[in-house]
């Protein structure tokens, strides 16, 4: 399948680095830190970078290059051609980094968090996992997600819900979160740095075409739909997401002025999502839409 590169300019807390983001993984859940020319002699996109004059660090991630620069130069004289660069780089579908036992990796680690869903535990990598958030209910469903599926195999686990950089798991009762944690986290620590896939390559989806397709879904919606998702988006996602989970906009009916959102991950099932539907989600959109929404429910709980 032959892959259509994008690379988006994003700044960064730091303003002397950048990063340079693409929409399909650049390497397998691995990252590289590269110090000079000579360091990168595996990595040759690194090295035509390091031949631009104001490039100090380069740092390469699963789907982002970030550029640590000497005060030589702005950003914003410099930053579009730079990302042309590494875009005509991707699309020539040569190696980004040959890997060998003196190749500087950042070590993979995984730790755990705990969800307002007592049976719902969010593992937390300093890796990106994936570019969407992707649900699955069993193991039939992991058809294109071989962790996923080897999480299947742990007998307690019930669901999984993978986002960004996290992986929501919700076990069975039969087993107690600290028996089965270290466990967990030493598998997908394990997992990762072996450079396994997560999503298969024809499951993985960009974030730019999942972009592309809602944006052509939202244009379709009456206006206070486009108002619903607006706040889901600004307001709302940001929050579940920090807690493991992930809520979607459904439905909107005029007539009844009744608000229908999916919950998963953390949110799916868990004991407080109507609490947290009817005093934080309902009164927000409520008191921001006036007289337009009535009531808001979760069609999968």
């Amino acid at each position: 399948m032959e892959k259509n590169f994008e690379v988006k300019i994003e700044t960064t807390s730091n303003p002397g680095i950048i990063k340079f983001e693409a929409n399909y993984f650049l390497t397998q859940h691995t990252s590289y830190e590269f110090d000079n020319i000579d360091e990168a002699k595996n990595a040759p996109l690194v090295q035509q970078l390091f031949y631009l004059p104001f490039v100090k660090r380069v740092f390469v991630a699963q789907n982002f290059i970030a550029i640590d620069k000497y005060d030589i130069v702005e950003w914003s004289d410099v930053q579009e051609e730079v990302a042309e660069q590494i875009q005509n780089y991707l699309a020539s579908g040569q190696p980004i980094v040959t890997e060998t036992e003196t190749t500087k990796k950042v070590p993979i680690t995984i730790y755990a968090e705990s969800t307002p869903n007592p049976a719902v535990l969010k593992f937390v990598a300093n890796k990106k996992l994936v570019t969407a958030g992707h649900e699955f209910k069993n193991i039939d469903e992991a058809g294109q997600a071989p962790l996923v599926q080897e999480l299947f195999h742990f007998p307690f686990v019930k669901e999984v819900y993978i986002d960004e950089n996290y992986i929501s798991i919700s076990k069975y009762d039969m087993a107690e979160w600290n028996d089965v944690t270290q466990e967990i986290r030493e598998f997908l620590r394990n997992y990762l740095e072996q450079g396994k896939e997560v999503l298969a390559a024809n499951a993985t989806i960009s974030k730019s075409e999942v972009e592309k397709q809602a944006d052509i879904d939202f244009e379709k919606l009456d206006d206070i739909s486009k108002d619903i998702i607006n706040i889901i988006e600004e307001y709302i996602k940001p929050a579940v997401a920090s807690d493991g989970g992930n809520i979607m906009f459904d439905s909107y009916d005029p007539q009844s002025k009744i608000v229908k959102v999916i919950l998963q991950g953390a949110c799916s099932g868990c004991p407080s999502s109507t609490f947290t539907l009817k005093n934080g989600i309902e009164n927000m959109l409520k008191e921001m839409l006036k007289d337009k929404v009535e009531s808001v429910e979760a069609i999968n709980g």
